[in-house]
This record gives C-alpha cells, structure tokens and sequence, in this order.
C-alpha cells in the first residue's frame, strides 16, 4: 500500500488530454454581464440627458424602479457616475449616438 501512495501521479497533459479540462473558467470580468433590454431602455434615456423622474414617467413606473434599474447599470458596467454609464454603452456599443 505504501507503495500506491508513493507513486507520482500520471501524466494528463499528453496528447488526448482535454487542454484545461477539470478547472474552472476564469471569472467574467466585471461589466460583461448583458445588461436587459429595460436597462438598455433607461441607460438610452440617460444618454437623452433626462432624469429619473422624466425616465420614469416616460417608461409608467416609480423613480424607485429606475433607480434600481440605473443601480444594475452601474454594476454591470462597472461605473459610479451617470456620465460613466453613457460613456461606457457608447464605447461598448450599446448607445449610438
């Protein structure tokens, strides 16, 4: 028995070895996430320059909902500031201006 757990374990990374096979992926980087299509709607209307009262009149829901919409935009992008969002859905792609 002894000598089971003596031996060196076998080499997997021969040629029928599945490249990275058993790990993990890396994590997603962070703001790579897809944003929904409602966040895509109110980051629209905050590149428009509104605000979340004008957001949420426009879209028939309360300034709480946008704000957490807005909330997962930032996160999702990883900003802080309202013109960060704008700028990072142009320079993603999400916006066209």
């Amino acid at each position: 028995m002894a000598a089971l757990l003596s031996r060196p374990a076998p080499n997997v990374e021969g040629p029928l070895a599945t490249p990275g096979a058993g790990r993990r992926p890396p994590p997603a980087e962070p703001g790579r996430e897809a944003l929904t299509p409602r966040e895509r709607e109110v980051l629209e209307m905050l590149a428009e320059g509104l605000s979340n009262k004008e957001i949420a009149w426009r879209l028939n829901i309360s300034e709480h909902t946008v704000k957490f919409h807005l909330a997962s935009v930032f996160a999702k992008l990883d900003v802080s500031t309202r013109t960060e969002a704008v700028m990072q859905g142009l320079r993603r792609g999400l916006l066209m201006m």
